[in-house]
């Protein structure tokens, strides 16, 4: 089992940059592939980015390619999200989210493990 807590959201104009943080308990992050998923208000949970066990893969939702990365360092027990050139329909509570499977994981429902979630508000 992990435990996840989210930081680093708050409120940026847009073109802006955020960084996400994601700490992780236990000694098994290594054995947890990580993601973030999005939830923009009155919407459902939207797959954003996931990154592979060893850091070597990662995959983003289309909305998001080429503006945010994500990362980790198993080290540390985090998994980041850098958001750059952030618009005002990124606007939605940011959650960690982790997940045992092997392969490329992009629906919220397929992650076990979840954080608490952080707001991220981008102004126009």
């Amino acid at each position: 089992q992990v435990q996840l807590v989210e930081s680093g959201g708050g409120l940026v104009q847009a073109g802006g940059s955020l960084r996400l943080s994601c700490a992780a308990s236990g000694r098994t992050f290594s054995s947890y592939a990580m993601g973030w998923v999005r939830q923009a208000p009155g919407k459902e949970r939207a797959f954003v980015a996931t990154i592979s066990r060893s850091g070597s893969n990662t995959y983003y939702a289309d909305s998001v390619k080429g503006r945010f990365t994500i990362s980790r360092d198993n080290a540390k027990n985090t998994v980041y999200l850098q958001m750059n050139s952030l618009k005002p329909e990124d606007t939605a509570v940011y959650y960690c989210a982790a997940t045992a499977a092997v392969v490329i994981v992009t629906r919220p429902n397929q992650y076990s493990y979840w954080g608490q979630g952080t707001q991220v508000t981008v102004s126009s």
